[in-house]
């Protein structure tokens, strides 16, 4: 029997009586330097596991110097696709003395007659095999588990329903026989809620009558889920929208309430309970304590194999709310109707999972009157300082005039910049493109967004100019189509985020697509018909994955300071399937990048 490491993808996908038989069956081929070990046409016979060495997939018909598309080592599978497909479509080459384990045509096909989960991982597409390594990282975790994967159907209570012409009294009376803290009002068909804070502002501060109808302090436009979501996303928006509790709807059938207690309770620890130390916060110094815990937050969703979408958007949700919680302690109430406070960048987009530099301005209705404007920039910059959010190296703050300015103003800038088509004008487009309200009022945004899009979407020159920018980095692949390995690691933020983020960012600038994710992004821009739903899903794993891999050297390096987090992956410490899954992904990009060339007339090769 061969003594061979079967713990990792995609031997986990079979049984323990099935490594057994891998085991058995194997056998080990020692292969010289340069020596083939599958020609290109020739029938699969085997599947072959690196022990020691390194072997290159090679395409004989392109030339010397393009011929060599994949490269293997220890950890690696290869030869399993020619058994499936019959033939190899390409040849495999020691290119030093290496050590193999060797599978038998037989057994593998047994293997995959039994296993049907083992066969479709040598089929399935980037998407599928991120999910794979996602839940093999999730697996023994149980800080959380629990948490992640809890439905709201698990959690919601029984909907307290009172008809809406029903007095406050009565609702009052109801609430404390049921030692409930909300009840749901309805009328012609439609439903709204009403809290004991409600009732209780309701007869104080508005003088209603004891005898006046509930729908007269019910709010109808209601927050919901549906029973089949998970709690996590009920959380997301509780905090996104500022309540605490969310309703139950499925079909427009009303099934049960959700409460932010009730969610929180599933925490196995109050150190992760951030989204409640947040809206408990009544001061700058709590709220700076609240936020100072997100990196356990982070750790503990990345243990327990989250997917990174539901981790950005709850982190992102957090991250407004606690920008929005230090406006409001800042700025003097008065102002707050006619000014929207604005992040940019990732955090713009949803996308920075650690706290990143400050990327935000202010855009003010053109009536306004705010003569301690810069002042209270100034101190909303060093109160951010405060809570985490360095400044800016670039200087995009709020304390920066250049980042503040009445709707007219920002509508003037961009046909500045539109006009200026350079480097720093696009950039600035690129930046205000990314743009989230997370304070004041929203509308004033929308307002310039929607003259954005007027001025850039249909300026095919404009595009042009502004997608070359997405073409910038190279890939970091070898001229061979392996993986470069510099020893101090591979920048994947220029090699991979940025030119999908910024690629899709130009595809929904032309689409005029008001979604600041590039997630978001991406289904959209399947659901119009100018991304294939396949590649759309492999681009978004593909980032995932990017942004994964930084993420884990981050927050191995979390003692350091923000300025110094690295952007660097090194490739030699991933994990076999890790460093297959980023050349393949890497490839997405690459073809990615073709396609962005074709479409804005641009060069790349």
């Amino acid at each position: 029997m061969i003594d061979v490491d079967l713990s990792q993808l995609p031997f986990t996908l079979i049984d323990d009586e099935g490594r057994d038989h891998v085991r058995r069956g194997m056998d080990i081929a020692y292969f010289d330097r340069d020596e083939i070990i599958i020609e290109m046409g020739q029938a699969g016979e085997s599947v072959f596991l690196i022990h020691k060495g390194e072997v290159a997939e090679l395409d004989p018909t392109l030339p010397a110097s393009s011929a060599r598309i994949g490269h293997y080592t220890a950890g690696d599978l290869f030869g399993a696709i020619s058994i499936l497909n019959g033939k190899s479509r390409y040849r495999f080459q020691a290119e030093q003395e290496c050590l193999c384990y060797v599978m038998p045509k037989a057994l593998f096909i047994k293997l995959c007659r039994h296993h049907p989960d083992f066969e479709n991982f040598f089929k399935q597409s980037l998407s599928h095999k991120a999910r794979l390594m996602t839940e093999k990282r999730a697996e023994g975790g149980v800080t959380m588990a629990g948490f992640m994967l809890a439905k709201v159907s698990e959690c919601m209570r029984e909907p307290l329903i009172m008809d809406a012409s029903t007095d406050i009294a009565s609702a009052v009376r109801q609430l404390n026989d049921s030692h409930a803290d909300s009840l749901l009002v309805k009328t012609q068909g439609e439903f709204g809620i009403v809290t004991k804070t409600d009732l209780l502002n309701g007869v104080v501060l508005n003088n209603y009558e004891h005898t006046a109808p509930v729908e007269d302090v019910a709010h109808f436009s209601l927050v919901t889920v549906t029973p089949h979501q998970y709690l996590f996303e009920a959380l997301v928006l509780m905090t996104r929208h500022k309540v605490t509790r969310v309703v139950v709807m499925e079909q427009g059938a009303l099934k049960g309430v959700v409460e932010l207690t009730d969610v929180l309770s599933y925490f196995s620890s109050r150190s992760y309970v951030v989204s409640l130390q947040v809206e408990q916060a009544n001061s700058l110094e709590a709220l700076a304590a609240a936020s100072q815990r997100t990196p356990e937050l982070v750790n503990a969703l990345m243990a327990q194999g989250v997917k990174l979408r539901f981790a950005m958007d709850l982190l992102a949700a957090l991250n407004g709310r606690i920008i929005n919680k230090a406006w409001s302690f800042v700025i003097p109430e008065q102002y707050h109707s006619q000014s929207c406070l604005m992040v940019m960048g990732s955090e713009g987009r949803g996308e920075q999972i650690l706290k990143t530099d400050q990327d935000n301005g202010l855009i003010l209705a053109d009536d306004s009157q705010w003569a301690s404007l810069a002042e209270d920039m100034n101190v909303l910059t060093q109160t951010l300082i405060q809570l985490g959010y360095p400044p800016c190296p670039g200087n995009i703050m709020v304390s920066n005039p250049e980042w503040v300015g009445t709707v007219s103003q920002w509508k003037n800038n961009i046909a500045k910049w539109v006009s200026a088509r350079d480097g720093d004008s696009l950039m600035k487009l690129a930046i205000l493109l990314d743009a989230h309200g997370v304070a004041g009022n929203p509308q004033l945004l929308d307002s310039v967004r929607a003259e954005l899009f007027e001025r850039c979407s249909r300026d095919e020159l404009l595009l042009s100019y502004f997608a070359r920018a997405a073409l910038r980095f190279s890939t970091p692949l070898t001229l061979f189509g392996s993986l470069k390995k510099p020893q101090h690691g591979i920048d994947i933020k220029k090699g991979g985020i940025f030119p999908i983020v910024h690629g899709v960012r130009t595809m929904a600038l032309e689409r005029r697509i008001n979604a600041t994710s590039t997630l978001d992004r991406l289904d959209a821009l399947a659901e119009d018909g100018r991304l294939d739903r396949r590649f759309a899903d492999d681009l978004g794993e593909a980032l995932a994955l990017f942004t994964e891999l930084r993420l884990k050297q981050q927050l191995q390096t979390a003692e350091a300071s923000t300025q110094q987090r690295s952007n660097r992956v090194v490739v030699q410490e991933l994990s076999s399937l890790e460093r297959d899954l980023l050349r393949e992904a890497l490839h997405i990009v690459k073809d990615f990048k073709q396609r962005l060339s074709h479409r804005y007339h641009l060069e790349y090769s």
